[in-house]
């Protein structure tokens, strides 16, 4: 059910007698109240042009900011141009990024109060592709839109593509210093929080997996050296942006291929970002092996979440073809997560926190010039 500030509690009164939505209960993360569980993941767009928003940026998240949800995530931005998926990436790296991203902020605020959180990323040894409408495949370097890529080692993706440039400690300092800067103009841009991209093979997930490290310094082989490097990165970006303001990291649960990064490994680096002030951990999988072998189904990375919730006290977030609102509701009901993502879902059907209210006798806010949309407000607006 829509709620807005004319209901006088006429729409409170009609769900007296419906079972108390959890999905729809408030929840605190790092300090700031939400109205409901439900966080809208980052998507790629591959729309930017040299890192900078478009109108089309405009279009999306202006779209989704009127959901209902409770978390409006930007997508994977970039912390330098090399760290970028595709040459259409979002950056925040410069003025120029900076000020895009600003004037998308600027009219989303004005029509919309929902929570906005970015998410910081370096693709690594994933970087240089095209865009995924034009095949996907990674640019070689010399090629208008490619570049060298970098990874903890030097090891592809793909076996067809080149090697990316093992890091160097110059190189790791640069990029950990990439991430703060960003961190620090995501504070400028007002942004409610920041969530560390450390899953789906990009380049902190490279780290953590001894499938793509192979290093033998103190940043490869056992797990304390492989989580070394991205909790550096952690607490290099929480001490940049603002104490009361939450820094969430988003991880693969598991690699899905024997050898690789997995859920008990997922535990440890979780406790540890714990300790070191994550507001929250956002629970996905996959992404680091072309080999990797998913078994796709409905709410299939649920577990995943649920084995870290069992471990943590900070919020858990589960995401994963989440599509049925009764599904959701028992997600969070269940105790398997504190909250849900939507990524694709949201994609198909922008006002999936309405209906899903609407299911569950709870209210979402709404703008008024969407009210209408609802049969008996428009009978009683309108007559």
């Amino acid at each position: 059910m829509i709620a807005d500030e004319s209901d006088g509690g006429r729409a409170a009164s009609l769900c007296v007698y419906m079972p108390k939505s959890k999905l729809f209960s408030p929840i605190e993360i790092g300090g700031h109240s939400l109205p409901n569980r439900i966080v809208i993941a980052p998507m790629c767009q591959y729309s930017a042009v040299d890192g900078q928003m478009t109108d089309w940026h405009l279009i999306h998240l202006g779209h989704l900011a009127l959901s209902g949800a409770a978390v409006l995530t930007i997508e994977a931005t970039a912390v330098e141009p090399d760290g970028r998926i595709t040459y259409g990436d979002v950056g925040l790296w410069d003025d120029a990024t900076e000020a895009a991203i600003g004037r998308t902020l600027e009219s989303i605020r004005r029509w919309s109060g929902i929570k906005v959180a970015i998410q910081l990323a370096h693709a690594g040894r994933k970087a240089s592709t095209e865009v995924p409408w034009a095949g996907g495949k990674q640019l070689p370097v010399g090629h208008e839109h490619g570049w060298q890529t970098v990874a903890p080692s030097a090891i592809p993706f793909h076996e067809s593509e080149a090697a990316p440039v093992a890091l160097d400690r110059a190189g790791m300092d640069r990029i950990r210093e990439a991430f703060v800067a960003a961190a620090r103009r995501a504070a400028r841009l007002g942004l409610d929080a920041i969530q560390i991209h450390s899953a789906h093979g990009y380049l902190l997930h490279q780290f953590l997996s001894p499938l793509s490290n192979a290093r033998t310094d103190e940043y490869g082989g056992s797990l304390e050296n492989r989580m070394r490097f991205p909790l550096e990165v952690f607490e290099a970006v929480r001490a940049a942006f603002p104490a009361e303001r939450p820094v969430t990291v988003r991880l693969s649960g598991t690699d899905w291929h024997p050898g690789g990064w997995d859920v008990e490994q997922s535990v440890v680096f979780s406790k540890e970002l714990e300790a070191r002030g994550c507001a929250a951990i956002h629970v996905s999988s996959g992404g680091l092996t072309a080999k990797q072998q998913i078994p796709v189904a409905p709410g299939y990375q649920v577990p995943l979440a649920r084995a870290i919730k069992q471990n943590v006290s900070i919020p858990v977030v589960a995401v994963g073809l989440i599509t049925g609102y009764d599904q959701a509701e028992a997600i969070v009901a269940n105790g398997d997560a504190d909250m849900i993502a939507l990524a694709r879902t949201v994609l198909y059907d922008p006002r999936w926190p309405w209906h899903a209210a609407a299911h569950l006798g709870a209210q979402v806010k709404a703008p008024n010039q969407y009210l209408r949309s609802q049969p008996s407000r428009y009978k009683e607006l309108f007559g």
